[in-house]
């Protein structure tokens, strides 16, 4: 009984994000989704999964190898458990690409292999090769008395069987997509309509002959795809003597020297190649051998080219313009008229980029402090906070060296802006810097007044177009003098502040939002209106899960949208049958985390950089901040309910992970929230929503007239 209560009430968070997973494969597959957006919904899958590997069934492998004898058990079954789930997803992309291809054929759009080569397009090949990719091409040949070189696991390798002679070698070829695009244009058939495109590595077998030309008499070679993907965990040494960096860059250097994890091929390997690699790779019995296609790092995908009409892509969405920002004087005499939510990328970054701009030369702005955790290669925002140095601001920026994948751009980074004369402080030692921060200082007659901004997304103008975040900019004193504190904090993290409106990890995240269910649950208790709202990315924390089990059982109405993991189990008899949860996959990525607490008929509002992991609550400096102005509220109350009204891209999360989307009655109109809130944010106006209910006795409605277009 107590292994079936554990099974009901807790999901493995790497079997909750295999399920995530699976619904941006949903996407890949769904005819209603442009073909060229499908192909890359492939690719965003496939680079979802390299991550996976590198960051969590590493986890779970360490693990498996390390922990107490009565665990190891344990987590051997969840690494059998993700196998499985991996092959059927992988066996389900491997159809979904097929199914895609004949799509793009139809589309006169065609990606052929070798096999498919006329003799004009051989050719073509043929020159194509010697004019851009041979003298790219470096073959390693394998031999028992030298070991394999370290292979990059963000590449993908040809495996080659080369036969001469009645003798048989290896060797091994590393694709080089990172220089030459992984898709390559080449003439259409003679007398056939159509657009044609050849994967790089099918010119290379069409021509591999020629690599190995002059160093055996070849009599026949073979290659298979395979890729390799390393542990990602970056071990960071105790020395003293050691700079940050100086151990971050000794690091990095390891990590390409990690621990395989996963080793994907193609499945129509011969056996002698496949044997041969397993042993001279080191592959052990904790490592995933995944066999597939003819084709891996399919996240090249996400790249694809639309070589036919503009239909088959993502239509665009127009950037919304902010009137009242536009009318004003600048941004900052606009923010001490009202608070501003920018919410992208509805909303246009350069919206950001402006405040940084009109700061870095106002006389009167004698400070600015940022907290950068990743941003875009040529990034305008860097470009901003050097220009305010230029014009004699003190300029602090925190960056974060340890986002994950990012440390040796963080690295340069930090570099340029030392160089640049910026004040930069590398992180706070045993946490990483996860804040979205600006502290903008000014002189306003004989007082400092503050200018803040807390988001919920990075200082990345490439993703701010992809991804949906919140940034919220105040004049709001309150606010302002808890931000500066927290960079305070960052700078001396022997000093201790009082945080009364900010919720500030690792400080008090964790007793305020465990606060915050407990008042919910004594309202219910009591009679009182009360509900939860959290849209986050990932919900895996065991204490609060708990604690929202508990409001449950004691009627307090949970709704979650949750985008990637989430452990809890809704909708369990006696358990969490008041809680519902939903997780939209869509064109943008849904990145914001927002929490609201009914309250009693006064709702809290909150925006947060933080998810609602262990590591986000207690480990790492984050910032959960209050919505205090009504017209914002209301903003962000709207949006939350066109999204939980979502009947088109709106998944059920539930025990059995079967992703099924919500149903929708033939009468009931379709309901897409990404496209029904540029709408709203463009006109003002709240749509018809079906009715809305937080408790079985407070019931609200939506669809009646609203407030007039709002910043």
């Amino acid at each position: 009984m107590g292994e079936e209560v554990v099974e009901q009430t807790w999901i493995a968070k790497e079997l909750s994000w295999l399920s995530f997973n699976e619904r941006v494969l949903q996407e890949a597959e769904d005819p209603n989704v442009p073909i060229i957006q499908r192909i890359r919904y492939l690719g965003i899958f496939s680079n979802n999964l390299d991550e996976f590997f590198r960051v969590r069934v590493a986890d779970v492998r360490r693990l498996a190898a390390f922990s107490a004898p009565s665990k190891q058990e344990e987590y051997k079954l969840l690494l059998e458990q993700i196998r499985a789930k991996v092959l059927k997803l992988q066996q389900r992309f491997d159809a979904v690409y097929r199914a895609n291809l004949k799509e793009l054929g139809r589309r006169k759009i065609y990606v052929i292999n070798e096999k498919q080569l006329d003799e004009s397009q051989l050719d073509y090949a043929r020159r194509y090769f010697h004019s851009h990719i041979q003298q790219e091409l470096v073959p390693i040949i394998l031999d028992d008395s030298n070991p394999i070189p370290e292979l990059n696991d963000a590449s993908i390798y040809l495996a080659i069987k080369l036969s001469y002679q009645e003798q048989v070698r290896f060797a091994l070829l590393e694709i080089p997509t990172n220089r030459i695009d992984r898709f390559v244009r080449i003439p259409g058939r003679k007398g056939k309509q159509g657009k044609v495109l050849i994967a790089l590595e099918n010119i290379i077998r069409v021509c591999l002959p020629l690599v190995f030309r002059g160093i055996f008499p070849l009599d026949s070679a073979e290659a298979y795809t395979i890729k390799l993907t390393r542990d990602a965990e970056l071990e960071l040494g105790e020395e003293v003597t050691q700079t940050f960096v100086e151990k971050m860059m000794q690091s990095l250097k390891r990590r390409r020297k990690g621990d395989p994890v996963r080793f994907v091929y193609d499945a129509q390997m011969p056996n002698d190649l496949l044997e041969y690699l397993v042993k001279r790779l080191g592959l052990g019995r904790l490592d995933s051998m995944i066999p597939g296609g003819r084709y891996h790092n399919s996240k090249d995908f996400m790249r694809f080219p639309n070589l036919g009409p503009a239909y088959l892509d993502m239509k665009p969405l127009p950037k919304i313009p902010i009137p009242v920002i536009d009318r004003a004087e600048n941004i900052l005499s606009c923010m001490r008229e009202q608070d501003i939510l920018l919410f992208y990328p509805y909303h246009n970054f350069d919206y950001l980029t402006d405040l940084l701009k009109t700061a870095a030369i106002d006389p009167a702005v004698k400070s600015i402090r940022i907290s950068l955790y990743r941003v875009a290669s040529n990034s305008h925002v860097v470009d901003a906070l050097l220009n305010a140095v230029a014009n004699h601001k003190e300029v602090t920026v925190v960056v974060e060296l340890q986002a994950r994948f990012d440390e040796e751009a963080n690295i340069a980074l930090s570099q340029r802006l030392t160089d640049g004369g910026v004040n930069v402080i590398l992180g706070v030692p045993g946490l990483k810097v996860h804040s979205k921060l600006i502290s903008i200082s000014r002189q306003e007659g004989s007082v400092q007044r503050y200018y803040s901004h807390v988001g919920t997304g990075n200082f990345n103008e490439k993703t701010a177009s992809v991804y949906t975040d919140f940034s919220l900019l105040t004049y709001d004193q309150r606010i302002g003098d808890e931000v500066a504190k927290v960079f305070d904090f960052i700078a001396f993290t022997y000093k201790r502040h009082d945080f009364n409106h900010l919720a500030v990890s690792p400080l008090n995240s964790r007793e305020r939002i465990i606060g915050r269910v407990e008042r919910e649950i004594a309202n219910a208790r009591a009679g009182e209106e009360c509900g939860i709202t959290l849209k986050c990315n990932n919900l895996v924390d065991r204490e609060l899960v708990d604690k929202l089990y508990e409001a449950s059982q004691s009627g307090v109405p949970v709704r979650l949208i949750v985008r990637g993991m989430c452990s809890l189990v809704p909708g369990v008899k006696g358990l969490s049958e008041n809680i519902e949860a939903i997780s939209i996959v869509d064109g943008f990525l849904e990145h914001p985390r927002v929490y609201v607490f009914r309250n009693g008929g006064k709702p809290e509002y909150f925006i947060s950089s933080a998810d609602l992991m262990t590591r986000n609550i207690d480990f790492r400096v984050e910032v959960t901040c209050p919505i205090y102005d009504p017209k914002l509220q209301e903003t962000l109350q709207d949006i939350l309910d066109i999204q939980w009204a979502d009947n088109v891209k709106a998944r059920i999360i539930d025990a059995s992970h079967t992703n099924s989307f919500r149903p929708r009655k033939k009468s009931k109109v379709k309901i897409r929230s990404q496209i029904l809130i540029h709408k709203y944010l463009s006109t003002g106006k709240m749509p018809r929503l079906a009715k809305l209910d937080y408790r079985p006795n407070v019931e609200l409605k939506s669809g009646k007239k609203r407030h007039k277009k709002k910043a």
